[in-house]
C-alpha cells in the first residue's frame, strides 16, 4: 500500500512516462516486491533492509530521475514499515535506511545527467538530420525528362550523413546529375562535400560546357583540402535524349535497356577532383524507358565472405521495374540482406528513368558532344 501511494504521488499528473522509464520502474518494482517476500518470509527481524537501495540504481539505468525519485520515496516507506513492524529499533536498521536515502539521492542525480545526455544526444542527432536534409536535398520524383530518386544508405546507425553526394538541376542546358564520393569520413568529409555541392548548385546554371564544370568543381576541392585529399564525381547531362558523361576517378554509371546492362565506362580515365582531371565525355543516345544508374564505391565494395555484391549482374531485375524508387527500395534490401546488415562505407544512390516527354531544350549543343562516346 505504501508503495503504490508513493508512486501515485510521483507519477500522476505527469506526460505519459516512456518505454524505458517503464522497464526501469518495473525493474524496481520487481526488484522490491523480491526484497519484501523474502523480508516477511524471514520473520519479524529486519535484515535485508539494504537491499532496498538497490532498487534506485536498478531504475536509474533507464527511466528519469522523477521516476527514480519515487522509487526511492517507495523504498524508504517500505524499509520503515518493516522496521516498525519489527523488534525494537536498533542502530544497524537506522543505518540501512539512512543508506536507501542516500542511494536514492545519488540514483536520482545519476538519472538526470544521464537524462540530459540522452536529450544532448537526440538533439544532435536531429541537427545531423537537418543537415543531411541541407546538404543532399531530396530528389525526384521527375526533373526535365527524368523520372528521379535518390537514397542515402549510412553504414552507421548512430549518423545519417558522410561524405557522399548527389544532386540533380534542371538547367538551360538540359537535366544535370552529380554522384560523389569525398575521400575521408566525419565532419571534414561533410564540410568538403558541403563545398563541391555549393559550387556545384552555382555553375551548373552558368557552364555551357561540362568540362568547365569539372575544372571550376577541381578548383573548389584544391582550394579546400590537403594534397591527399580528393572527391571522385561523375558528371551526367540529358539534353534532347542525349546523354553526356563526364567522370572523375567514380565508379561507372549503369545504363538499364531492355533487359540488358550496360557500363558506361569513360572513353579515357581521369583522376578525381583535386587532381586537375582531363576528361573525355562518353555520349549516348537515350531511348524511351531507359534507367540509369549513379552510386559510390560503397555499393561495389559491399561484400559477404569475401564476394563482392553482383551490381551488374542484378541490376535489371532489382531496378528495371516499377518506380524508380521502387527500384532502389528493391536494390537497398537485396544489398542489406548480402551484407547481412553489416556495411563497410556509407552508399549514395541515384536512379533515373527517361520518359522522353518533355519538349528539346532550345540551349546550344557544344561541338564535343557531337557524335557518340566522346568522339
Amino acid at each position: 500500500m505504501l508503495f503504490r501511494v508513493a508512486m501515485r504521488a510521483f507519477v500522476s499528473g505527469r506526460r505519459p512516462m516512456s518505454s524505458g522509464s517503464r522497464a526501469g520502474l518495473g525493474a524496481a518494482v520487481m526488484l522490491l516486491s523480491l526484497v519484501s517476500v523474502v523480508e516477511w518470509a524471514d520473520g519479524a527481524q529486519a535484515n535485508y533492509l539494504g537491499l532496498v537501495a538497490a532498487a534506485p540504481f536498478l531504475a536509474a539505468a533507464f527511466a528519469s530521475w522523477t521516476v527514480v525519485l519515487g522509487v526511492g520515496v517507495a523504498s524508504t516507506a517500505i524499509s520503515v514499515a518493516f522496521a516498525l513492524n519489527g523488534p525494537p529499533f536498533r542502530l544497524a536498521t537506522a543505518v540501512n535506511i539512512l543508506g536507501v536515502v542516500l542511494a536514492t539521492g545519488i540514483a536520482a542525480a545519476v538519472a538526470a545527467v544521464r537524462s540530459r545526455q540522452a536529450e544532448r544526444i537526440a538533439e544532435l542527432s536531429r541537427l545531423a538530420s537537418v543537415a543531411q536534409q541541407a546538404v543532399l536535398r531530396p530528389l525526384g520524383p521527375r526533373i526535365g525528362t527524368m523520372a528521379i530518386a535518390g537514397r542515402y544508405i549510412s553504414a552507421s546507425a548512430a549518423a545519417d550523413i558522410g561524405g557522399d553526394l548527389y544532386e540533380a538541376l534542371d538547367t538551360p542546358y538540359g537535366v544535370r546529375i552529380l554522384i560523389g564520393d569525398v575521400r575521408g569520413k566525419g565532419l571534414d568529409a561533410v564540410r568538403l562535400g558541403s563545398i563541391v555541392l555549393g559550387s556545384y548548385r552555382h555553375v551548373a546554371y552558368e557552364r555551357a560546357d561540362l568540362r568547365a564544370i569539372v575544372g571550376d568543381l577541381d578548383r573548389a576541392v584544391a582550394r579546400s583540402v590537403g594534397e591527399e585529399d580528393f572527391v571522385t564525381a561523375a558528371l551526367v547531362e540529358e539534353r534532347g535524349g542525349t546523354l553526356t558523361i563526364v567522370n572523375c576517378g567514380h565508379p561507372s554509371p549503369l545504363l538499364l535497356r531492355r533487359g540488358q546492362v550496360i557500363t558506361l565506362e569513360p572513353p579515357s580515365p581521369a583522376p578525381p577532383l583535386g587532381f586537375m582531371p582531363v576528361v573525355r565525355p562518353r555520349v549516348e543516345r537515350l531511348e524511351p524507358g531507359d534507367r540509369l544508374l549513379l552510386f559510390t564505391d560503397g555499393l561495389g565494395e559491399a561484400r559477404r565472405d569475401g564476394e563482392f555484391f553482383p551490381t551488374a549482374e542484378r541490376a535489371w531485375q532489382l531496378l528495371g521495374h516499377g518506380t524508380v524508387g521502387d527500384g532502389l527500395a528493391s536494390l537497398e534490401s537485396a544489398l542489406v540482406e548480402w551484407v547481412r546488415g553489416r556495411l563497410d562505407d556509407d552508399i549514395a544512390l541515384v536512379l533515373m528513368e527517361y520518359t522522353g516527354t518533355q519538349a528539346v531544350t532550345t540551349a546550344a549543343v557544344p561541338s564535343w558532344e557531337v557524335g557518340t562516346n566522346g568522339t
